[in-house]
């Protein structure tokens, strides 16, 4: 008995609800590593974002394979058409994270190479910019499980402040560099982290905006969300 068009759509929401909280503990386990300069852990990371990929991949061709043999229409071409940007979205969000990973790496053989206690800490507001983004994923994964318009919306608005966050640490960590031009590579990674970050906010906002359409049938792009 072939499978019908609804339990084809519950399975990939299912793929798409894995896929997110893989993504979402490969951002955690990023940050995590630079905060505490655990090398090990970013390489893990790096490692971790191959099987995203592979993730990503079957979700596009499950979405293909049910836009082909099911030929949906209205709400439903809606939803899987949502899905494959999301999808897409979501992929590049484990790349921001393998990045991040990836400067912790580069951040290390600059430490390795310092006198003891010359390292440069992570500015103090890095936390609470992290956490915003951390939010905006996570909330953006619980709008598209719970089709909460709502959230989505919330989740666009907190975008503006993860911006200002990545102002305020590339304004302090210009003024270290004012002070001690010889740290100019170390800080230019540094602020690498802080923009990455801000990109994954910028996915996360994307994520909502398609979902908004999704459930609205609103194209919000390039307007304000209020």
């Amino acid at each position: 008995m072939p499978r019908t068009l609804q339990s084809e759509i519950d399975k990939l929401k299912k793929r798409m609800l894995y896929l997110g909280t893989e993504v979402e503990e490969n951002v955690q386990r990023s940050v995590k590593s630079i905060m505490q300069h655990d090398t090990e852990l970013a390489t893990k990371v790096i490692k971790k974002d191959i099987d995203i990929d592979r993730l990503e991949i079957d979700v596009e061709e499950a979405c293909l394979r049910i836009l082909a043999l099911y030929q949906p229409v209205a709400g439903d071409l809606r939803f899987l058409v949502t899905v494959l940007k999301i999808n897409n979205d979501l992929e590049r969000i484990g790349d921001l994270a393998a990045k991040i990973s990836d400067k912790v790496l580069l951040l290390s053989e600059i430490d390795a190479a310092k006198a003891p206690g010359n390292g440069i800490q992570i500015p103090e507001i890095f936390q609470d910019m992290y956490e915003k983004t951390i939010w905006m994923l996570k909330s953006s994964l619980d709008a598209f499980v719970n089709e909460d318009a709502d959230l989505a919306y919330k989740v666009c608005l907190t975008d503006d402040e993860v911006d200002e966050a990545k102002r305020i640490i590339r304004e302090q960590l210009e003024e270290i560099l004012q002070k001690d031009p010889t740290q100019h590579v170390y800080l230019a990674k540094v602020l690498s982290v802080a923009r990455s970050l801000e990109r994954i906010a910028d996915h996360c906002t994307n994520i909502c905006e398609d979902l908004i359409y999704m459930m609205q049938g609103k194209i919000i792009r390039h307007h304000d969300v209020l």
